[in-house]
């Protein structure tokens, strides 16, 4: 008995009999997975007829319109994970574990005509398969140097370092710029607020 391979856009390759859901994330999930990297996708409260196994292929998607922002897999459950104060669900049980394989936050992808019926939807492998291919291979992985300046006052460098990571925990990536530059190219230089590109000139705003 031969199993058909399907290849994946993320490189690898997983059986054509494995399952295929689409997941829609929920209202404020879509900017906590955007601003800070999350190895994993938790979902509560489904409906006890999702019957995702592990192994199974994910479309995570947004909606108004419906987009692609990742490709998963169905994971084992993991109980409760740790507080993230940038995830509005991130104290509850999870019912629902996805494993990201390809992340497009900053591009979604168009789905066509796919329409959710839920938060999780089965999906006809083909058409998973058909949007896994229009994502294309991932761009090749390169360094990046990230720094955060704060002007701190304060009466000791050591309590300096200790307001510095107290407004980092307190304002968060939704009002601190994060200033990204490819390594080796410092002029190249851009802020980042709220996941996007944000000019930080006030005279260029003028």
């Amino acid at each position: 008995m031969t199993t058909d391979i399907a290849h994946r856009a993320d490189g690898t390759s997983r059986a054509s009999s494995a399952g295929a859901w689409a997941v829609l994330l929920p209202a404020g999930r879509y900017d906590a997975e955007r601003l800070v990297h999350h190895d994993t996708l938790e979902l509560t409260g489904l409906d006890e007829a999702v019957r995702a196994r592990p192994g199974d292929d994910v479309l995570v998607l947004i909606d108004d319109p419906v987009r692609v922002v990742a490709l998963g897999r169905v994971a084992p459950p993991s109980g409760v994970r740790p507080d993230d104060p940038e995830d509005p669900q991130s104290d509850r049980e999870a019912a629902l574990v996805v494993t990201y394989t390809r992340r497009i936050f900053d591009e979604p992808l168009p789905a066509g005509q796919l329409a959710p019926a839920g938060p999780v939807t089965p999906l006809d492998p083909a058409v998973h398969r058909a949007l896994a291919e229009r994502l294309g291979p991932p761009p090749p992985r390169r360094t990046w140097l990230v720094s955060l300046d704060l002007p701190i006052e304060a009466d000791t460098p050591a309590e300096a370092a200790r307001l510095f990571w107290a407004y980092v925990q307190e304002l968060g990536p939704r009002e601190l710029p994060a200033f990204v530059s490819p390594a080796g190219d410092e002029l190249a230089m851009q802020a980042f607020v709220l996941g996007a590109e944000a000019n930080q000139d006030p005279e260029e705003d003028d």
